[in-house]
């Protein structure tokens, strides 16, 4: 069985789009196709209009620079501190220190980290690390957001501040893609994908 099998969908330029299923039905595997983090065996992924799949690498990194990334992994680096975690992702764009450092600390504080800032990965919690990789992917002030079940390591209360922050986002023109069991952030979704077992078995409109 593929992962992802015979998936034809759009994300349109300024919406809020979830992708719901039970474990294993291929959403993750679909928000890396969709975030060029990988390439499709069959088939082929437009950003801009343009085919992703015949990018070369360097260009791939360029279109991956205009989104943030929520990973059910965290995927922090264990050497760095909280602040550099959420801001290391900016140097290679050119941002100077104090401005990467004043963007962790509003994203931070927002999130009910702002006493963490120095603190390494293995000194947080699973939440205060899944928060950390929600400030990461937020930094950049990405065109796109693509989160891989962004509240399910949260307690109810830091789950609603992670939804709220996906929603203003989405407010101010973000593209929104989440995959997710969270019904605040379904609820929030104009497009809902249901899958199972690679493929979309159904979808649903609903008003932003």
């Amino acid at each position: 069985m593929r992962a992802v099998d015979g998936v034809s969908l759009a994300v349109e330029p300024g919406s809020f789009t979830a992708v719901v299923g039970p474990s294993g039905s291929g959403k993750t595997t679909l928000l890396a196709l969709l975030g060029a983090l990988e390439r499709p065996t069959h088939g082929d992924v437009a950003f801009d209009g343009r085919a992703v799949g015949k990018f070369s690498d360097a260009e791939r990194t360029r279109i991956r620079r205009r989104m943030g990334f929520i990973f059910q992994s965290f995927a922090l680096v264990p050497r760095l501190s909280v602040w550099e975690n959420v801001t290391y992702p900016l140097i290679p764009r050119g941002i100077p220190r104090s401005e990467r450092l004043r963007r962790a600390i509003e994203l931070l504080t927002a999130l009910g980290l702002a006493d963490r800032l120095t603190a390494r990965p293995e000194e947080l919690s699973g939440g205060e690390q899944q928060r950390v990789a929600v400030a990461r992917a937020l930094a950049g002030d990405p065109d796109v957001v693509i989160a891989d079940e962004p509240t399910s390591n949260l307690d109810p209360e830091s789950a609603e501040v992670i939804a709220r922050l996906l929603r203003d986002r989405h407010a101010r023109g973000t593209v929104v893609l989440v995959a997710s069991h969270d019904q605040r952030l379904i609820a929030a979704a104009g497009r809902v994908y249901q899958m199972a077992r690679g493929r979309i078995v159904d979808e649903q409109a609903t008003a932003e």
